[in-house]
C-alpha cells in the first residue's frame, strides 16, 4: 500500500538534495560500507552533512575538487575494492562532463556506483540556463546496465537512495535544489521498476515523476471541478519503467498526459510513448522542456514559463480526451 504524507507532512516543504547526505549517514551506521566522492560541492550536495553526521564519516567523503571525471574514475576503483560508491555533483556537471567516465568505465564494468547529482532540472532556479540540466535522465537511460529514479519528494528521495544502495551495479537518482511539498509519508519505500497510482480515475491517465508530481496532483484537482476523473502514476522509476501499471490505467482511461520536468526527448515522455508504440497505441501528450535550453528565474514562474505546471497538464489533458474522442 503507498504511503502518502498527512496534511502535517505536506505543510513542510524539503528539497529532494536535503536526503542525500542524511541517508549515506543513516546507511553507514546501518554497516553498508558507502563512500561519498564528490567534486567540490560537499554543502551543496549535502554530503558535508555525511562526514559530520558520525566519527570516521569522514574518512568515507572523498573530494576530487572541481574535476567530475577524475570523480567518478575514484568512485569507480572505489567500488573494486568493495565500496558502494555514491558520486555528488551538479546534474549539468555529474552527467554531462563526466558522460565518458560514467559510460565507459561505471557502465561498461557494471560497477557499484550510484551517480546521485543534485540541482536537476529549472527547479535550479536563478542559476539560470546553463546549470538547468534537461538531458541527464535522457543521457543515463541509454546507457546499458544504468537504472534511473526519479523521486518526487524528500522521503521519496531518502527510499531511492536505500533503493540504489542495494541494487547491485550502477544507479543514477536525480535530486533537486528546490524545495518541495511532500508527497509521502515518512518511511515510505520504492521498488526497482516500480510505480505508485496516487490518485485513481477513469477518464485521462496523468504519469508524472519528480517535481511535476505535485503539479499532476493539482491539475487531478483543477480537472476533478470539470467532472474529469484523472488517474495520477508516480512514475518514479524511469528505467526499468513499469509498463503494467502505465498499461493497466490506459487500459480504464485511453489516453494519457507525461509530464516531467526534462526535455521531452528521451526521458519518461519518450519511455512511455516507446510502451504505447509496442503494446498499446494510446493518444498522448507530453509536457516538458520543449526542445529549449531553460533561462534565469523562480522555479514557480520558470514552470508557468515554459508550461511546465499544473494549469499546463490540465490543458493537455483536455486536448488528449479530445483526440481520444
Amino acid at each position: 500500500m503507498t504511503m502518502l504524507a498527512t496534511p502535517e507532512e505536506k505543510a513542510v516543504k524539503r528539497a529532494t538534495r536535503a536526503a542525500y547526505g542524511a541517508t549515506l549517514a543513516e546507511l553507514a551506521a546501518e554497516g553498508v560500507p558507502v563512500v561519498a566522492v564528490d567534486a567540490d560541492l560537499t554543502g551543496s550536495t549535502t554530503t558535508a552533512k555525511f562526514a559530520a553526521a558520525a566519527p570516521g564519516n569522514a574518512e568515507r567523503l572523498f573530494n576530487c575538487g572541481i574535476a567530475e571525471q577524475n570523480m567518478m574514475d575514484v568512485a569507480a576503483g572505489l567500488s573494486l575494492t568493495g565500496k558502494v560508491a555514491f558520486t555528488g555533483s551538479f546534474a549539468v556537471f555529474g552527467t554531462g562532463r563526466a558522460y565518458d567516465q560514467i559510460r565507459n568505465t561505471v557502465c561498461y564494468a557494471d560497477l557499484d556506483v550510484k551517480v546521485c547529482p543534485t540541482h536537476a532540472g529549472i527547479s535550479v532556479g536563478p542559476d539560470g540556463g546553463t546549470h538547468q540540466m534537461l538531458e541527464d535522465v535522457s543521457l543515463m537511460r541509454g546507457l546499458p546496465n544504468m537504472r534511473v529514479l526519479v523521486p518526487a519528494d524528500y522521503a521519496s528521495a531518502r527510499a531511492a537512495l536505500r533503493l540504489a544502495a542495494a541494487t547491485p551495479g550502477p544507479v543514477y537518482v536525480r535530486l533537486g535544489r528546490a524545495s518541495v511539498p511532500a508527497v509521502y509519508g515518512e518511511g515510505a519505500a520504492l521498488s526497482l521498476g516500480g510505480a505508485n497510482v496516487l490518485r485513481e480515475g477513469g477518464d485521462v491517465t496523468l504519469v508524472a515523476n519528480g517535481v511535476e508530481v505535485t503539479e499532476a496532483l493539482k491539475a487531478a484537482d483543477i480537472l476533478a471541478a470539470e467532472g474529469i476523473e484523472a488517474e495520477v502514476i508516480d512514475a518514479y522509476s524511469v528505467k526499468p519503467l513499469d509498463g503494467e501499471t502505465i498499461l493497466t490505467s490506459l487500459g480504464k482511461t485511453g489516453c494519457a498526459v507525461v509530464a516531467e520536468e526534462h526535455s521531452i526527448h528521451g526521458g519518461l515522455g519518450s519511455a512511455v510513448a516507446e510502451l504505447c508504440a509496442e503494446q498499446r497505441p494510446t493518444p498522448l501528450r507530453l509536457v516538458g522542456m520543449r526542445d529549449r535550453f531553460g533561462k534565469s528565474g523562480e522555479f514557480a514562474e520558470l514552470l508557468a514559463y515554459f508550461e511546465m505546471d499544473a494549469a499546463a497538464i490540465a490543458d493537455a489533458a483536455r486536448a488528449v480526451r479530445a483526440k481520444r474522442g
